[in-house]
């Protein structure tokens, strides 16, 4: 377990903010990290502790969660995924468009990435 809390505290080290949805009796559904830089979207989702999923889509993809385009996608054990997306290669500036955003809550326990636009 220590592997994985240190991998998640690289990754806030390097910018990743994290959500944690729960469901409607709140208990908790998955640790949710997204990071934005250089155009690309880069998204960890883990659901435990053999369970996880980390993709890098294109900045200017309407849906995070569930991207119809994908740069690199990798899943498994938590510990394997932190890892590979911790080595994970910044992308040349022109792989993506620019963009920002942040979480928002959409109800109890939930939030969603909301893209700024220009």
């Amino acid at each position: 377990m220590n592997e994985i809390t240190n991998g998640l505290q690289a990754l806030v080290a390097r910018d990743f903010q994290f959500t944690h949805p729960r469901d409607a009796n709140g208990s908790l559904v998955a640790v949710i990290g997204i990071r934005v830089h250089r155009g690309v979207f880069d998204i960890l989702q883990l659901f435990g502790e053999n369970d996880a999923d980390a993709a890098r889509i294109p900045g200017d993809e309407p849906d995070v969660l569930f991207p119809s385009k994908v740069l690199w996608r990798t899943h498994g054990k938590a510990a394997e995924v932190i890892g590979e997306l911790l080595t994970l290669s910044d992308p040349l500036p022109e792989t993506g468009v620019d963009t920002a955003g942040c979480w928002v809550p959409t109800q109890a326990g939930r939030s969603t990435w909301l893209a700024v636009s220009a």
